[in-house]
């Protein structure tokens, strides 16, 4: 059943009876998903006074950021932003939603942006027993400007990545390599340089070098993230395989480093210098809020946008061939676990899994890599326990 319509030349009476059916919908959902984060707090908000006075167009935006946590009733969170200003605009419905998701029990943190690490402290895995580790660092980014994915047309996807171009360019000068784009043409502005086939796209998704066809997750769907599909979408790669930058997913930008070692630090100055290179560039500008930090589509990424990760190899936690023990050991860490394909894939065959910081907001970048390092420092001793 698809929910209730706001439209730009509803009545006074109109709207209020949408608001009243929505409240009505999020209701019948909370009974059997009181996990659903967007529907508690819709019935909150559309209640409240700042939801009562919401503009006609304002109805309309918000419906788009609530839409997925409305039509996917088994939604954690439920709700996306569509433009970065939605997060203050909307603050009786998001801050609770944040606060809520993040634990913020004070309600009143402040995120703080803080990539300082201390010289002396030393990251190096080998005195934890582990070897090379295969590591990989992450940040969602997306640019002032623009609206968010969720609400960007095919025109403005295009105009986006037309506008990476210079940044691309200033990349390959630092760091080599090439842009991969699914955009079949630029409309107006002629034909796309850096188009690549469907058989090189599929080989790089193999690779996991690119991301896959967004159409395929209902909740990014029926968000209109996964919208105008293949266009404003791509990837940048560095010659030396360990850099990359996508465009057109989740959030516009995924800036990611990558690298096989033993020293945490490494990766982590690796993509801070990346960021840094990125943002210096005439006309990048990373939306921010006083608030919230780095400013991402899904709220749970918020502050730092940030997902740091390691291989470890756990086989005595896993030795029944799955992590379920991981996950038990973890979660008391603040260490989330996926199989080394991603999200919703299995573990390695001797053991590997893929572990991370959970935490992404009200914590500093550097507070996260000291986070991981002590994570891993305490499920060794829990893996080597159980000998």
């Amino acid at each position: 059943m698809s929910s209730p319509s706001f439209h730009a030349e509803m009545t006074p009476e109109e709207k209020a009876s949408i608001m009243a059916d929505i409240v009505s919908k999020c209701e019948d959902i909370l009974k059997d998903h009181p996990e659903n984060r967007c529907c508690k707090y819709v019935v909150e908000y559309l209640g409240s006074e700042e939801g009562k006075k919401l503009s006609n167009e304002d109805c309309m935006i918000f419906h788009k950021c609530i839409k997925t946590g409305l039509e996917n009733p088994d939604s954690g969170l439920g709700c996306y932003a569509m433009t970065p200003t939605d997060y203050t605009h909307f603050s009786g419905f998001f801050d609770k939603v944040i606060r809520d998701y993040h634990g913020d029990a004070t309600g009143s943190k402040t995120h703080v942006t803080d990539w300082t690490v201390d010289p002396d402290t030393s990251y190096d895995v080998t005195k934890l027993g582990q070897e090379e580790l295969s590591m990989r660092v992450r940040v969602g980014r997306n640019l002032k400007g623009f609206n968010l994915p969720g609400k960007m047309s095919k025109s403005e996807r295009i105009q986006f990545e037309m506008k990476l171009l210079p940044a691309f360019d200033q990349l390959k000068e630092k760091y080599g390599g090439k842009v991969h784009s699914l955009t079949p043409d630029f409309m107006d502005n002629g034909e796309n340089p850096n188009l690549i086939s469907q058989e090189e796209y599929e080989e790089l998704v193999k690779a996991h070098v690119m991301f896959k066809d967004m159409a395929a997750d209902p909740y990014l769907n029926t968000a209109g993230i996964s919208n105008d599909w293949p266009y404003g979408r791509g990837c940048w790669q560095s010659d030396d395989k360990m850099r990359i930058i996508w465009f057109g997913e989740e959030d516009q930008l995924r800036i990611m480093c990558m690298k096989k070692g033993s020293d945490l630090l490494e990766v982590f100055t690796n993509l801070n210098e990346m960021l840094e290179t990125v943002e210096s560039i005439d006309g990048v500008d990373f939306a921010k809020d006083d608030t919230y930090g780095y400013v991402t589509s899904c709220p749970s990424n918020l502050g730092t946008g940030m997902r740091a990760s390691v291989h470890v190899k756990i086989p005595n936690l896993t030795s029944d061939g799955t992590d379920k023990k991981a996950k038990e050991v973890c979660k008391p860490l603040g260490l989330s676990v996926r199989g080394t394909g991603g999200e919703h894939t299995p573990i390695g065959a001797d053991g590997t899994v893929d572990i991370s910081p959970s935490a992404r907001l009200f914590i500093k970048e550097s507070e996260i890599i000291g986070k991981l390092y002590e994570g891993i420092e305490k499920l060794m001793v829990l893996e080597n326990a159980k000998e």
